[in-house]
């Protein structure tokens, strides 16, 4: 593949706009968009993981969304392998594609390559998995912290998958995972232009607040309440998800669950951010600075 081909990259943290402007980067460069969201993937989760609508999925092609069911266990080095072959497709097609999502792993996973992984030993897996379902997440961040307070630190705390990954790297080979990963960067054949959408916080915690509402309005609690067959999954275990689970549960009333929805849901953008600000090669903008990005990724072609 030649080097006159460009992955545009739009990153930046939940409810910023991301789709918004992925759609109009689209349009304007004549592509397609793959999503790089890790829980629009599966096609049982949607007023939750605020997908594209019909009408914005009308007006570009998307990839990756509604590709997998929540049953499927579809990792981020999946995600590497299956992204660069649609990507290669697309490039067939275009000079240009565009990438959108605010999931840091899988996006790293495309851009910089995955490092080998050492082997596990099963035994310490299948212990830590009985730990989590008998003594809770609590124990497993607990433990991680101690042992690699820098994976702990930019992994996502509530996901358990990830937990448990860190704590049994470290307990399988006495290694941090940290010291691991993106240790060398894969070279690609293609152009990388990475764009980030940030704004104030308190305008950025006002729009997340405005989103779950609007998910509830929506019908999120009995989009929830049909998916409590799926609930083992480790593709429910997630925020606007896990909440409304325990208020199905009767472990809370309905308005405390959505204020923990709005409260998961800050910190999470707060992590997104921690996350892509340590990557100096993206250039930030405004949310509706749209025609600056599009004149920005035209003076980069």
């Amino acid at each position: 593949m030649p080097l006159n081909k460009t992955l545009i990259v739009v990153v930046g943290p939940t409810a910023i706009g991301k789709t918004a402007l992925a759609i109009e980067l689209a349009k304007h460069f004549d592509t397609e968009i793959i999503s790089a969201d890790s829980r629009q993937f599966y096609k049982e989760m949607a007023i939750g993981t605020a997908k594209p609508d019909t009408e914005e999925l009308a007006a570009a092609k998307h990839h990756f969304i509604d590709s997998h069911s929540v049953s499927q266990l579809f990792s981020t080095g999946d995600f590497e392998t299956a992204a660069l072959k649609t990507i290669e497709e697309i490039f067939s097609r275009h000079n240009t594609a565009v990438m959108v999502g605010g999931s840091g792993l899988y996006i790293n996973a495309v851009v910089n390559g995955l490092d080998e992984m050492p082997e596990i030993d099963l035994a310490i897996r299948e212990k830590l998995n009985k730990q989590f379902e008998t003594e809770g997440i609590g124990i497993i961040q607990k433990q991680l912290a101690e042992y690699d307070p820098e994976y702990f630190a930019k992994v996502d705390q509530q996901n358990p998958q990830r937990m448990i990954r860190g704590l049994e790297v470290f307990l399988s080979t006495g290694q941090k995972l940290s010291s691991m990963l993106s240790a060398t960067k894969k070279e690609r054949p293609f152009n990388i232009i990475k764009i980030g959408l940030n704004t104030d916080r308190a305008v950025l915690y006002g729009r997340i607040n405005s989103r779950v509402d609007k998910m509830m309005e929506m019908g999120l609690l009995e989009e929830v309440k049909s998916l409590l067959p799926y609930r083992m999954y480790n593709a429910l275990n997630t925020v606007g998800y896990a909440e409304l689970f325990d208020y199905v549960d009767g472990k809370v009333n309905l308005e405390d669950a959505i204020s923990a929805i709005k409260q998961n849901t800050r910190r999470f953008a707060k992590r997104q951010l921690t996350w892509f600000r340590r990557d100096e090669e993206i250039k930030w903008f405004e949310p509706h600075e749209i025609k600056e990005v599009t004149d920005f990724i035209d003076s980069k072609i």
